[in-house]
């Protein structure tokens, strides 16, 4: 199993607020932590930054957009942070300056964000920079997706596909957790996980139970601090209990078939079959 504790925007801009997280995501077992790194004047639009907004940043869009970023000098820190604590990190960019950008860091994976499945141009990028990819599908259909993955595995890929529902948060009935199993049907050969937006910890455990070997959640300190991720975030209790709570899981799934008796059946077998 690995596991990743999306940070994202829910560090609001403030490094003592990232490293608490990183701190808690170790603590908890987590594999990975993971941000988004955007260029605020690609992905939005002047008339869009010129909006109203208010926000611990100010009282526009753009006072927003931009307290929540990261910089080089953050990144860094990050870098340093996670290397001290033995941490993986990495981010999902949302234009090519970000993944450009993110790639001097060579991340041990890129993640393609759900709303990136049907940007090829952008995919393409991503595949040529030949490093393993995380890519979630929220929102997507079949073809989408078998479009997308299609160009990771013309570019030989290490490919992990994440089954998502696209939502802020998503209602458990939503979920469609048997979506991991399906994907796991299509898609031969490609690694699959699961990246919820829950409130609780079901989904994900049955996703972990139907297969998912990489799990995704946001994580949070407070879900009522500001932010429009943190009521689908996990805070310390939720992350620790789906890791304890999906190792678990996985080591009861165990092994299919019966083609082979383990020694400790064959003892007790041996104990009650009185005719052999």
């Amino acid at each position: 199993m690995y596991y990743i504790a999306e940070i994202g925007i829910n560090a609001n801009g403030d490094m003592a607020i990232a490293k608490e997280l990183i701190n808690m995501a170790k603590g908890c077992g987590a594999n990975a932590v993971k941000f988004q790194k955007r260029q605020v004047d690609t992905v939005y639009t002047p008339e869009f930054l010129a909006g109203p907004r208010k926000s611990p940043f100010g009282d526009t869009q753009e006072a927003q957009k931009r307290g929540l970023e990261f910089g080089w000098d953050q990144y860094d820190e990050i870098d340093r942070h996670c290397r001290t604590l033995g941490i993986d990190w990495f981010a999902s960019a949302w234009d090519m300056e970000s993944l450009y950008f993110l790639d001097e860091y060579k991340p041990p994976f890129h993640k393609v964000a759900s709303a990136f499945v049907t940007n090829k141009p952008f995919l393409q990028q991503v595949a040529d920079r030949g490093r393993p990819v995380i890519m979630s599908i929220g929102g997507s259909t079949i073809n989408q997706i078998l479009d997308a993955v299609r160009i990771f595995r013309d570019a030989g890929t290490n490919l992990v596909v994440m089954h998502c529902v696209m939502g802020y948060p998503v209602e458990d009935e939503d979920c469609n957790i048997v979506n991991v199993e399906h994907l796991a049907g299509i898609l031969p050969g490609v690694k699959i996980g699961y990246s919820g937006h829950e409130r609780g910890i079901m989904p994900t455990l049955a996703a972990i139970a139907l297969g998912a070997e990489y799990i995704e959640r946001h994580i949070t300190l407070d879900r009522t601090m500001y932010g429009s991720d943190q009521a689908a975030s996990l805070e310390r209790r939720g992350l620790c209990r789906i890791i304890e709570y999906g190792n678990q899981i996985k080591k009861c799934l165990g092994k299919a078939g019966y083609t082979k008796i383990d020694a400790k059946q064959l003892a007790v077998a041996h104990s009650l079959r009185y005719w052999e």
